[in-house]
């Protein structure tokens, strides 16, 4: 096999992971939330599609180009809870979400794979605040 045509196969290979993709470019768009983790003193607990929908529990978090934000949730969760609205800005592998007026801000540790955006949020002691997975609709 040429040269040319092992380079060419491994740039067009390079082009087509998501892996490559800047995080800033994959997160604009709307999430909605489709399973989720939390530390109780009971322990972990976890929360799936068919339960969230049998509770008629939801989260979507729609992140502007702009990089504003709308969260519509009525989950029980305060980590979620604290922003309807605002800004976002990503460090690293952290997403902070923030509203300047109300001087509020979350931050979580982030990543995109598969299609899938994971939020993570933990307290000071390291326990699981609030572990989300969410998907972009069909």
């Amino acid at each position: 096999m040429p040269k040319t045509n092992v380079i060419s196969v491994f740039f067009h290979w390079l082009g087509t992971t998501e892996m490559f993709a800047r995080p800033s470019k994959l997160l604009p768009g709307t999430w909605h939330l489709f399973e989720y983790y939390t530390e109780s003193e009971a322990g972990l607990e976890n929360y799936k599609q068919d339960e969230l929908d049998f509770a008629k529990q939801f989260l979507t978090i729609d992140f502007k180009i702009d990089n504003s934000f709308v969260l519509n949730s009525n989950l029980f969760n305060s980590a979620i809870a604290e922003l309807n609205s605002g800004n976002w800005k990503i460090e690293k592998n952290f997403v902070t979400l923030y509203h300047e007026q109300q001087r509020k801000a979350v931050e979580f540790q982030f990543a995109i794979e598969k299609g899938t955006l994971k939020l993570l949020k933990k307290d000071r002691s390291g326990k699981i605040v609030f572990f989300g997975f969410f998907k972009k609709p069909d």
